[in-house]
């Protein structure tokens, strides 16, 4: 496993206790636990870490390059210490990353917001750098002796689920580097790379208008062009505005630059029908999700077919787990074969004997008998919650690989806020 020499560390004090909530709300808060929850040999496991971390017996986590330790009190009232080992990137990847980074506009925005877009993490995939922990990527340690994932390692996990919901600069502490030495060196190299622009300057738009004459028709469109433009030069002359770094300026105008190129390619690159049918009926929900209008949600929830209603849901189901949620809120299919093998065995080990709700199955959804929740199967084994409101089925939240947890936050809180109409 490679090492990182730094001295970076953060500590975190214990966290209350997580009763009637996610342990991750982010997703790739949930892509942490999937990790977890995927490697794990013995469930049993897992259920006493989730009930160790509810009950806030996690005490203070420390996070530094490839590990994470907490003392956690067992079920007994025993202190374990628990580690939890994650691989910290090579130099070479870290260089691959940034390079990444700088040459997109946002990424580095998306994580001072304390967010990490999916498409941060698929461009870092195509640079060679998995930011994310896969299968067989958390391994514990802990001196209970348990050579596998234990109860006290398992809750350590998932208290850190937590904390990464609220700053995944943490997953980038892990692989080895803190938040400033970070940002420190992509300015840098943003810096560099601004300083490298060069081309011809462009037509004044103010001496183009005054030419008049008559306009020649409109070109075809262009092709996708080799590299990004060029950003226009900044004004050398006048001082700038107390506050205004120009150097800071060229950089974020070449990062967008970049980033526009990058999405023109994605725009043009050809796609079969079916992938362009199923995109524009995901771009429909997208464009919903991200827009304050009434007038333009209508006019989506027209155009889409769903209704004002339905795309209510749709971008309800979107903005807790993209289009994988909104595959689970319209398609219902029934599960069979080994995949209702393994369905039967998570709900077998989710609960205690006396506490296991009864469910009432139908094709891939289980709904509570006597309660207006329900549990969704997706095709990737992943459970999704659903609360019935107003007569229609809604997502309560994100998926999880076990049934209880996303049973949980499908139950109603004292917090819940109106559902979007």
């Amino acid at each position: 496993m490679t090492r990182y020499d730094g001295d970076a560390e953060r500590t975190f004090a214990a966290l209350a206790p997580a009763r009637g909530r996610e342990f991750a709300q982010t997703w790739w808060g949930r892509a942490w636990l999937r990790a977890l929850e995927d490697t794990a040999l013995d469930s049993a496991q897992l259920k006493t870490g989730r009930r160790l971390a509810r009950a806030a017996a996690v005490g203070a986590v420390s996070v530094r390059p490839g590990r994470l330790t907490a003392v956690v009190q067992g079920r007994d009232g025993t202190a374990h210490r628990a580690d939890v080992l994650l691989e910290t990137l090579t130099p070479g990847q870290w260089d691959s990353f940034l390079g990444m980074a700088v040459e997109r506009a946002g990424h580095v925005a998306a994580l001072l917001d304390r967010e990490m877009p999916p498409h941060l993490v698929e461009d870092a995939a195509a640079a060679g750098v998995e930011l994310l922990p896969g299968l067989g990527d958390l391994e514990p340690e802990c001196d209970c002796g348990t050579w596998d994932h234990c109860g006290h390692t398992a809750a350590l996990c998932y208290q850190a689920a937590r904390l990464l919901d609220q700053d995944p600069f943490l997953l980038l502490l892990m692989r080895g580097r803190d938040e400033a030495a970070v940002l420190d060196a992509l300015q840098a190299r943003g810096g560099a790379l601004a300083a490298d622009r060069s081309g011809p300057e462009g037509v004044d738009a103010a001496e183009a208008y005054a030419a008049g004459g008559i306009l020649p028709p409109l070109p075809g469109l262009p092709g996708l062009p080799d590299e990004p433009g060029v950003p226009p030069s900044l004004d050398t002359e006048t001082p700038p505005a107390p506050g205004i770094d120009p150097g800071a300026l060229e950089f974020l105008a070449a990062r967008t630059a970049v980033e526009a190129h990058r999405r023109l390619a994605e725009a043009l690159t050809e796609q079969p029908a079916t992938d362009r049918e199923s995109t524009v009926a995901q771009d429909a929900v997208r464009l919903a999700a991200g827009t304050p209008s009434r007038v333009v949600a209508d006019r989506l929830a027209e155009g889409s077919g769903r209704g004002r209603e339905g795309l209510a849901a749709a971008v309800l189901a979107w903005r807790h787990g993209g289009a994988a949620a909104l595959s689970v809120l319209d398609e219902e299919w029934r599960v069979e074969g080994e995949a209702l093998a393994r369905a039967r065995a998570a709900l077998d080990s989710a609960w205690e004997a006396d506490e296991r709700p009864e469910l009432r199955a139908r094709r891939n959804r289980w709904t509570v008998v006597g309660a207006p929740i329900q549990l969704r199967l997706g095709r990737d084994g992943r459970w999704w919650p659903y609360r019935r409101e107003r007569g229609r089925w809604l997502p309560a939240g994100g998926a999880a690989q076990d049934p209880a947890t996303a049973l949980t936050s499908a139950r109603p809180t004292a917090d819940d806020g109106a559902v979007p109409g």
